[in-house]
């Protein structure tokens, strides 16, 4: 097989099929397995919770996405260690979405986006994570961080105003409302808080749980004194089937629903008609978008760290399953975490079992642990996002890039941070790949150069007829460089009888490159200058083939050494 087959490779299962396969399926492996699937699957309850929340939608909607997402992408997909759920990248996304469209809105644009997974990975495009330059993906994840940590402050200070729209304006509103914080909710924050990174410090462990358990210790003992903190039980409540009513999180499994029969912004069914798909198009396509470059991302960083490979277009293919499966039972946008994932490489996980497991260790969370779920604060579950914007925005590769990086790369990146907190994350890639490709093509066009060497012994041993020369032209002849270096070729050959363009070092001739040479023949045969090419590499001599250039074209003539164009050239 060849080292590139995973980038075009499409199977449904197919990494669970090929960790299977390499080896028997033995107890040691089943146990390590479990060990890790049930370390993630700690993990990811509180995060799960905490990132729906964050999104605009109950708690237990992350629960369900993490179960049920999580599950089908391990057993459909193409990464062996990738654990997906909800992930705070889409927070930027989803809260709006939510806000405007409600949870039923929300679900039809998750649903969406999986469909275009799916049509993405039958398009093969999963290897096109090889052309998205790290300037870029630096840049809209620290600006999907420093969102996030605006949206966390709100529960983590116990303010009570809504968020306005844009992100000024959200900068501004807090900042008016600061002062009113809420004591006790910045006490449990900060508690809260200063637990997770003692933790991080002291144990191996994950710190999710103990800095939780910090946080509602902290609160109780408010509670002691006569202060009020808000907690998941406070903040939310849900509707049993018999009419039931209780605070917190329901402690079922979630039921099949359509998803337009969900509630959208005013409470009631949202419906399902071709306007409102019109309207939930762009934000699917976001969705779809960040899923892809978030899940191949994490493969590949999960490739470095077990020396294995994912097949990308059967990870999108699985990924946009458990985005088409997942909104029916009205779990939310699903997608590969890193720090899960690498967390499951660490815990000892040998297939996409693992990931499975955690499935499953999220929904006995559900059914067993949601009565004590609902006694979390809502500022510890601020302080835990704080923490994953955080980790994100890697600070400290973000600072090494500035230092070490060329100053395009450097404004690429910030480009991205900006376009993504000020406006929109599919607009920042858009413009940062747009503008990193300019960068690219900018740099490439200034490595094609000229050289008279007619003077040169080896290459030119005889010498050559009054007026003629010879010029090297090393680099490719893109559009971005061959006007330049035919109209610098056009002027330095003016009133010559002929010149010899030696191309052996031009490996790459577009068709821009083939419209400036003509616009330079046609300016030599004005003046009566021939033009003679030596030594063209096989994709030049194609291209200019392909355009009709050969010995009968008026003023050239094509040579395929160099040696025999100087021989006839020779006084």
């Amino acid at each position: 097989m060849s080292h590139r087959a995973h980038l075009f490779s499409l199977r449904i299962g197919n990494a669970l099929r090929e960790s299977l396969k390499e080896t028997p399926y033995s107890r040691e492996a089943l146990v390590k397995d479990l060990i890790a699937g049930l370390t993630v699957g700690v993990i990811a309850i509180p995060l799960s919770m905490a990132l729906a929340i964050a999104s605009g939608v109950a708690p237990q909607y992350g629960l369900y996405t993490a179960m049920i997402a999580g599950f089908l992408i391990a057993l459909t997909g193409g990464s062996r260690f990738s654990i997906s759920g909800p992930t705070a990248a889409f927070v930027v996304i989803l809260y709006p979405i939510a806000e405007k469209f409600g949870l039923g809105g929300l679900l039809l644009a998750t649903l969406l986006s999986g469909a275009m997974l799916i049509m993405m990975a039958f398009a093969r495009l999963g290897r096109f994570i090889e052309y998205i330059p790290e300037s870029v993906t630096l840049g809209f994840t620290s600006g999907i961080a420093i969102v996030i940590a605006t949206l966390q402050l709100k529960d983590f200070f116990g303010l009570t105003f809504s968020y306005p729209e844009t992100y000024v304006e959200k900068i501004e509103t807090l900042a008016i409302n600061l002062p009113q914080f809420d004591q006790p909710s910045l006490i449990v924050g900060a508690a809260t808080f200063a637990a997770l990174l003692l933790w991080k410090r002291i144990s191996a462990l994950p710190p999710h749980i103990p800095a939780l358990l910090v946080g509602v210790a902290v609160a109780w003992l408010l509670s002691q004194q006569g202060a009020t903190v808000e907690t998941i039980g406070s903040r939310f409540s849900y509707l049993l089937p018999d009419g039931t009513t209780g605070s917190g999180i329901p402690p079922i499994l979630p039921e099949f629903n359509w998803p337009w029969n969900q509630p959208g912004a005013d409470g009631q069914p949202i419906g399902f008609s071709w306007s409102l798909l019109q309207l939930l198009l762009p934000a699917a396509f976001s969705i779809a978008m960040l899923g892809a470059i978030e899940s191949l991302l994490c493969a590949v960083v999960l490739d470095n760290m077990t020396q294995t490979r994912h097949s990308a277009n059967s990870e999108l293919l699985g990924q946009g399953i458990g985005n088409m499966v997942v909104p029916f039972f009205g779990g939310i946008t699903a997608t590969a975490a890193i720090a899960r994932s690498a967390a499951n490489v660490r815990a000892g996980a040998r297939t996409p079992v693992a990931a499975m497991v955690h499935g499953l260790v999220v929904m006995a969370g559900l059914l067993v642990l949601a009565p004590l779920l609902a006694h979390i604060p809502m500022a510890s579950m601020a302080a835990l996002l704080l923490l994953v914007a955080w980790n994100i925005a890697e600070a400290d590769k973000v600072l090494h890039f500035f230092r070490t990086a060329p100053h395009g790369d450097t404004l690429v990146l910030l480009t991205c941070l900006s376009l993504t907190v000020l406006f929109d994350m599919v607009i920042a890639i858009g413009v940062g790949i747009v503008l990193a490709s300019l960068l690219f093509m900018r740099d490439i066009s200034e490595m094609t150069r000229l050289s008279d060497i007619s003077s040169h012994k080896k290459l030119v041993p005889e010498p050559l007829k009054p007026g003629w020369s010879v010029i090297k032209i090393n680099g490719p002849l893109f559009f971005a460089a061959a006007d330049k270096v035919f109209g610098e070729l056009t002027l330095t050959t003016r009133n010559q009888a002929g010149v010899i363009l030696y191309m052996d070092a031009v490996p790459i001739l577009d068709a821009g490159g083939v419209a400036a040479l003509m616009k330079f023949i046609d300016a030599c045969n004005k003046h009566n200058t021939q033009v003679w090419i030596a030594d063209p590499q096989t994709q030049p001599m194609k291209t200019l083939s392909r355009a009709g250039i050969s010995n009968s074209t008026s003023g050239i003539k094509l040579f395929p050494t160099l040696q025999q164009a100087v021989s006839e050239a020779a006084a």
